[in-house]
Protein backbone atom coordinates (compact mmCIF):
# COMPACT_ATOMS: atom_id res chain seq x y z
CA UNK A 1 0.00 0.00 0.00
CA UNK A 2 1.19 3.49 -0.75
CA UNK A 3 0.28 6.80 -2.31
CA UNK A 4 -0.92 5.46 -5.66
CA UNK A 5 -3.09 2.86 -3.97
CA UNK A 6 -4.63 5.46 -1.65
CA UNK A 7 -5.55 7.79 -4.51
CA UNK A 8 -6.73 4.99 -6.81
CA UNK A 9 -9.03 3.72 -4.04
CA UNK A 10 -10.40 7.20 -3.35
CA UNK A 11 -9.00 7.40 0.19
CA UNK A 12 -7.94 10.77 1.60
CA UNK A 13 -4.18 10.59 1.12
CA UNK A 14 -1.58 11.97 3.50
CA UNK A 15 2.03 12.64 2.64
CA UNK A 16 4.78 14.24 4.71
CA UNK A 17 8.48 14.93 4.19
CA UNK A 18 11.82 13.42 5.10
CA UNK A 19 14.64 15.89 4.57
CA UNK A 20 18.13 14.37 4.11
CA UNK A 21 20.81 15.92 6.29
CA UNK A 22 24.03 17.59 5.16
CA UNK A 23 26.30 14.60 5.72
CA UNK A 24 26.26 10.82 5.92
CA UNK A 25 24.31 10.50 9.18
CA UNK A 26 20.97 8.83 8.36
CA UNK A 27 19.83 8.27 11.95
CA UNK A 28 17.40 11.20 12.00
CA UNK A 29 15.91 10.28 8.62
CA UNK A 30 15.33 6.74 9.89
CA UNK A 31 13.79 8.06 13.12
CA UNK A 32 11.36 10.27 11.19
CA UNK A 33 10.58 7.43 8.77
CA UNK A 34 9.75 5.08 11.61
CA UNK A 35 7.48 7.70 13.20
CA UNK A 36 5.65 8.25 9.91
CA UNK A 37 5.32 4.60 8.91
CA UNK A 38 1.71 3.51 9.16
CA UNK A 39 0.54 7.11 9.63
CA UNK A 40 1.12 8.52 6.14
CA UNK A 41 0.71 7.03 2.69
CA UNK A 42 4.08 8.29 1.47
CA UNK A 43 6.95 10.59 2.40
CA UNK A 44 8.53 13.10 0.05
CA UNK A 45 12.31 13.07 0.01
CA UNK A 46 13.54 16.56 -0.80
CA UNK A 47 16.20 17.05 -3.49
CA UNK A 48 18.82 19.58 -2.35
CA UNK A 49 16.02 21.73 -0.91
CA UNK A 50 16.57 25.49 -1.25
CA UNK A 51 19.68 24.64 -3.31
CA UNK A 52 21.54 23.54 -0.18
CA UNK A 53 23.82 20.53 -0.69
CA UNK A 54 22.69 17.47 1.25
CA UNK A 55 22.58 13.70 1.06
CA UNK A 56 20.87 12.76 -2.21
CA UNK A 57 17.16 12.16 -2.56
CA UNK A 58 17.72 9.01 -4.63
CA UNK A 59 19.79 7.28 -1.95
CA UNK A 60 17.45 8.41 0.82
CA UNK A 61 14.35 7.29 -1.09
CA UNK A 62 15.93 3.86 -1.53
CA UNK A 63 16.62 3.68 2.21
CA UNK A 64 12.95 4.50 2.90
CA UNK A 65 11.86 1.64 0.63
CA UNK A 66 13.99 -0.63 2.82
CA UNK A 67 12.24 0.75 5.93
CA UNK A 68 8.81 -0.05 4.47
CA UNK A 69 7.82 3.57 3.81
CA UNK A 70 6.62 4.56 0.32
CA UNK A 71 8.83 7.46 -0.87
CA UNK A 72 8.00 10.30 -3.21
CA UNK A 73 11.34 10.86 -4.91
CA UNK A 74 11.71 14.57 -5.59
CA UNK A 75 13.80 15.21 -8.69
CA UNK A 76 14.92 18.70 -9.73
CA UNK A 77 16.15 19.84 -13.12
CA UNK A 78 18.59 22.34 -11.64
CA UNK A 79 21.55 19.97 -11.18
CA UNK A 80 21.29 17.44 -14.03
CA UNK A 81 21.09 17.36 -17.80
CA UNK A 82 18.63 15.10 -19.62
CA UNK A 83 21.07 12.18 -19.67
CA UNK A 84 21.60 12.27 -15.90
CA UNK A 85 17.89 12.80 -15.18
CA UNK A 86 16.87 9.76 -17.19
CA UNK A 87 19.69 7.66 -15.77
CA UNK A 88 18.69 8.57 -12.21
CA UNK A 89 15.09 7.69 -13.04
CA UNK A 90 16.13 4.25 -14.30
CA UNK A 91 18.16 3.80 -11.12
CA UNK A 92 15.17 4.84 -9.02
CA UNK A 93 12.94 2.30 -10.72
CA UNK A 94 15.28 -0.64 -10.16
CA UNK A 95 15.60 0.43 -6.51
CA UNK A 96 11.84 0.06 -6.07
CA UNK A 97 10.91 3.75 -6.19
CA UNK A 98 7.69 4.49 -8.05
CA UNK A 99 6.44 7.96 -7.01
CA UNK A 100 8.43 10.82 -8.54
CA UNK A 101 7.73 14.54 -8.13
CA UNK A 102 9.04 16.61 -11.04
CA UNK A 103 10.52 19.94 -9.95
CA UNK A 104 12.42 22.68 -11.75
CA UNK A 105 14.44 23.56 -8.62
CA UNK A 106 15.51 26.75 -6.86
CA UNK A 107 18.35 28.79 -8.32
CA UNK A 108 21.78 27.98 -6.80
CA UNK A 109 22.12 31.60 -5.65
CA UNK A 110 19.55 30.83 -2.93
CA UNK A 111 21.67 28.05 -1.44
CA UNK A 112 25.01 27.35 0.18
CA UNK A 113 26.93 27.03 -3.10
CA UNK A 114 25.91 30.29 -4.82
CA UNK A 115 28.66 29.97 -7.45
CA UNK A 116 27.37 26.60 -8.68
CA UNK A 117 26.32 26.43 -12.32
CA UNK A 118 22.64 25.67 -12.88
CA UNK A 119 21.76 23.17 -15.61
CA UNK A 120 18.01 23.43 -16.34
CA UNK A 121 18.39 21.33 -19.49
CA UNK A 122 14.74 20.37 -18.95
CA UNK A 123 11.98 22.04 -16.95
CA UNK A 124 9.41 20.32 -14.74
CA UNK A 125 6.89 19.92 -17.58
CA UNK A 126 9.50 18.31 -19.82
CA UNK A 127 10.65 16.08 -16.96
CA UNK A 128 7.09 14.83 -16.45
CA UNK A 129 6.93 14.12 -20.18
CA UNK A 130 10.26 12.27 -20.02
CA UNK A 131 8.84 10.02 -17.29
CA UNK A 132 5.72 9.37 -19.35
CA UNK A 133 7.89 8.33 -22.31
CA UNK A 134 9.92 6.04 -20.06
CA UNK A 135 6.69 4.48 -18.80
CA UNK A 136 5.87 3.84 -22.46
CA UNK A 137 9.25 2.17 -22.92
CA UNK A 138 11.32 4.89 -24.60
CA UNK A 139 13.85 7.54 -23.69
CA UNK A 140 13.19 11.11 -24.79
CA UNK A 141 15.29 10.65 -27.94
CA UNK A 142 12.97 7.84 -29.00
CA UNK A 143 15.29 4.92 -28.24
CA UNK A 144 13.56 1.84 -26.88
CA UNK A 145 14.36 0.89 -23.30
CA UNK A 146 15.27 -2.64 -22.27
CA UNK A 147 12.56 -2.70 -19.64
CA UNK A 148 10.15 0.20 -19.20
CA UNK A 149 9.37 2.08 -16.02
CA UNK A 150 6.14 2.37 -14.02
CA UNK A 151 6.31 5.78 -12.39
CA UNK A 152 3.44 7.53 -10.63
CA UNK A 153 4.23 11.03 -11.85
CA UNK A 154 3.67 14.03 -9.62
CA UNK A 155 3.93 17.79 -10.07
CA UNK A 156 3.44 20.96 -8.05
CA UNK A 157 1.00 23.85 -8.32
CA UNK A 158 0.45 27.11 -6.44
CA UNK A 159 -3.19 27.84 -5.43
CA UNK A 160 -2.55 31.39 -4.16
CA UNK A 161 -1.63 34.15 -6.61
CA UNK A 162 -1.73 37.91 -6.21
CA UNK A 163 -3.20 38.67 -9.65
CA UNK A 164 -5.83 37.13 -11.90
CA UNK A 165 -3.22 36.77 -14.64
CA UNK A 166 -0.95 34.76 -12.35
CA UNK A 167 -3.89 32.55 -11.36
CA UNK A 168 -4.62 31.79 -15.01
CA UNK A 169 -0.95 31.03 -15.60
CA UNK A 170 -0.92 28.51 -12.75
CA UNK A 171 -3.99 26.79 -14.18
CA UNK A 172 -2.47 26.69 -17.66
CA UNK A 173 0.79 25.24 -16.28
CA UNK A 174 -1.21 22.64 -14.39
CA UNK A 175 -2.99 21.60 -17.58
CA UNK A 176 0.35 21.36 -19.41
CA UNK A 177 1.77 19.15 -16.67
CA UNK A 178 -1.25 16.84 -16.89
CA UNK A 179 -0.86 16.65 -20.66
CA UNK A 180 2.82 15.84 -20.15
CA UNK A 181 2.02 12.97 -17.79
CA UNK A 182 1.36 14.24 -14.25
CA UNK A 183 -1.06 12.03 -12.31
CA UNK A 184 -1.13 13.84 -8.97
CA UNK A 185 -0.33 17.31 -7.62
CA UNK A 186 1.03 18.63 -4.36
CA UNK A 187 0.46 22.33 -3.72
CA UNK A 188 2.37 25.18 -2.16
CA UNK A 189 1.34 25.90 1.44
CA UNK A 190 -2.32 26.82 1.97
CA UNK A 191 -3.48 29.01 4.86
CA UNK A 192 -6.80 30.31 3.50
CA UNK A 193 -9.57 27.78 2.80
CA UNK A 194 -11.54 30.31 0.73
CA UNK A 195 -8.61 30.88 -1.62
CA UNK A 196 -8.08 27.14 -1.94
CA UNK A 197 -11.76 26.52 -2.62
CA UNK A 198 -11.64 28.99 -5.53
CA UNK A 199 -8.59 27.22 -6.93
CA UNK A 200 -10.19 23.78 -6.61
CA UNK A 201 -13.31 24.89 -8.49
CA UNK A 202 -11.00 25.21 -11.48
CA UNK A 203 -8.48 22.47 -10.73
CA UNK A 204 -11.09 19.92 -9.72
CA UNK A 205 -12.44 19.87 -13.26
CA UNK A 206 -9.13 18.49 -14.54
CA UNK A 207 -9.70 15.13 -12.88
CA UNK A 208 -6.25 14.73 -11.29
CA UNK A 209 -5.85 14.29 -7.50
CA UNK A 210 -4.66 17.35 -5.57
CA UNK A 211 -2.93 17.19 -2.18
CA UNK A 212 -3.10 20.52 -0.37
CA UNK A 213 0.17 21.74 1.11
CA UNK A 214 0.31 22.34 4.87
CA UNK A 215 3.26 24.06 6.57
CA UNK A 216 2.84 24.28 10.38
CA UNK A 217 3.76 27.70 11.74
CA UNK A 218 6.34 28.06 14.50
CA UNK A 219 5.60 31.71 15.21
CA UNK A 220 4.04 34.88 13.85
CA UNK A 221 7.54 35.92 12.74
CA UNK A 222 7.73 32.84 10.54
CA UNK A 223 4.37 33.74 8.98
CA UNK A 224 5.49 37.29 8.22
CA UNK A 225 8.76 36.02 6.78
CA UNK A 226 6.96 33.68 4.38
CA UNK A 227 4.63 36.45 3.27
CA UNK A 228 7.64 38.58 2.39
CA UNK A 229 9.97 35.96 0.94
CA UNK A 230 8.21 32.79 -0.21
CA UNK A 231 6.52 33.02 -3.58
CA UNK A 232 2.99 31.66 -3.69
CA UNK A 233 2.46 31.71 0.08
CA UNK A 234 0.09 34.06 1.89
CA UNK A 235 -0.70 33.80 5.59
CA UNK A 236 -3.84 35.89 6.35
CA UNK A 237 -3.67 38.62 8.98
CA UNK A 238 -6.07 36.83 11.32
CA UNK A 239 -3.83 33.75 11.38
CA UNK A 240 -0.78 35.91 12.09
CA UNK A 241 -2.67 37.63 14.92
CA UNK A 242 -3.70 34.26 16.35
CA UNK A 243 -0.07 33.12 16.34
CA UNK A 244 1.12 36.41 17.86
CA UNK A 245 -1.36 36.12 20.73
CA UNK A 246 -0.62 32.49 21.53
CA UNK A 247 1.35 31.71 24.66
CA UNK A 248 2.62 28.40 23.27
CA UNK A 249 3.24 29.35 19.66
CA UNK A 250 4.42 26.00 18.33
CA UNK A 251 1.41 24.21 19.83
CA UNK A 252 -0.91 26.80 18.31
CA UNK A 253 0.80 26.33 14.95
CA UNK A 254 0.07 22.60 15.09
CA UNK A 255 -3.55 23.33 15.99
CA UNK A 256 -3.91 25.73 13.05
CA UNK A 257 -2.42 23.12 10.71
CA UNK A 258 -4.91 20.52 11.95
CA UNK A 259 -7.79 22.98 11.60
CA UNK A 260 -6.79 23.71 8.02
CA UNK A 261 -6.70 20.02 7.20
CA UNK A 262 -10.27 19.67 8.51
CA UNK A 263 -11.40 22.68 6.45
CA UNK A 264 -9.72 21.48 3.25
CA UNK A 265 -10.60 17.81 3.51
CA UNK A 266 -13.84 18.06 1.57
CA UNK A 267 -12.22 20.08 -1.24
CA UNK A 268 -9.30 17.86 -2.29
CA UNK A 269 -7.96 14.32 -2.35
CA UNK A 270 -5.33 14.64 0.35
CA UNK A 271 -2.81 16.79 2.17
CA UNK A 272 0.95 17.13 1.98
CA UNK A 273 2.46 18.19 5.32
CA UNK A 274 5.76 20.05 4.99
CA UNK A 275 6.81 20.26 8.62
CA UNK A 276 10.24 21.86 7.94
CA UNK A 277 12.19 20.87 11.04
CA UNK A 278 9.10 19.62 12.90
CA UNK A 279 8.74 16.31 11.06
CA UNK A 280 8.40 14.46 14.35
CA UNK A 281 5.25 16.51 15.08
CA UNK A 282 3.39 15.16 12.04
CA UNK A 283 1.68 12.33 13.99
CA UNK A 284 0.41 14.93 16.49
CA UNK A 285 -0.99 17.08 13.67
CA UNK A 286 -2.76 14.06 12.19
CA UNK A 287 -4.24 13.15 15.57
CA UNK A 288 -5.51 16.72 16.06
CA UNK A 289 -7.00 16.62 12.56
CA UNK A 290 -8.75 13.32 13.20
CA UNK A 291 -6.58 11.42 10.72
CA UNK A 292 -4.51 9.31 13.10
Amino acid sequence: MGLRDALDEGRFAVTAEVGPLKGTDTAEAFEVADLLKGKVDAANVTDQQSAVMRLGSLATSSLLVGRGLDPVYQLTCRDRNRIALQSDLLSAHVLGIRNVLALTGDFPTFGDHPDAKAVYDLDSVQLAWAMRRMNEGYDISGHELEGKTDFFIGAVVTPYTDTEEAFELQCIKMEKKIEAGARFFQTQAVYDATVFERFMKRAGKLGVPVLAGIIPLRSDKMARYMNRNVAGVYVPDDVIAEMAGAEKKMSRGLEIAARLIKELRSMCQGVHIMAIGMEKKVPEILELAGLS
